[in-house]
């Protein structure tokens, strides 16, 4: 990333111009425009800093870890929403159940055989209850 940076850069720093003068009193300066007469063009090369074998290896180490830490990050985020996804899956659930629950009206669930046991009126407070309980304790 660093390299590509000063690749781009590289052009920008080549045409400048870099123009060397000396004042009345003698004095040298250095400066982009030249703000007297005589002023000459200095050359600047761009220096080359040449990485020894350990710090490229330090340098791939720390990408690496970087790239392992992205990858864990990633995952994390990935699970996070598949819990939340999940949450309100179960939330909308529990929310239909309580909708399926109106007040005044007789409830039931099947038997494996196939018979209907009505709830009694205790029972439906109670298994509406619990079903608020639960929505206001998983669902915010």
């Amino acid at each position: 990333m660093r390299l590509l940076l000063c690749l781009l850069l590289l052009p920008g720093l080549a045409a400048a111009e870099i123009y060397r003068w000396t004042d009345a009193k003698g004095q040298v300066h250095f400066g982009q425009r030249p703000t007297e007469q005589g002023a000459t063009v200095v050359e600047v090369k761009p220096q080359v800093v040449e990485r020894d074998q350990a710090t490229r290896d330090s340098e791939q180490r720390s990408e690496r870890f970087y790239d392992a830490r992205r990858q864990e990050q990633a995952q994390a985020d990935a699970a996070s929403a598949q819990r939340r996804s999940e949450r309100e899956a179960q939330c909308q659930k529990l929310r239909s159940s309580l909708a399926q629950m109106p007040e005044g009206r007789r409830y039931y669930r099947v038997e494996a055989s196939g018979a209907r046991t009505y709830y009694s009126d205790a029972q439906l407070d109670q298994a509406r209850a619990q079903l608020r309980e639960k929505i206001s304790s998983r669902c915010l």
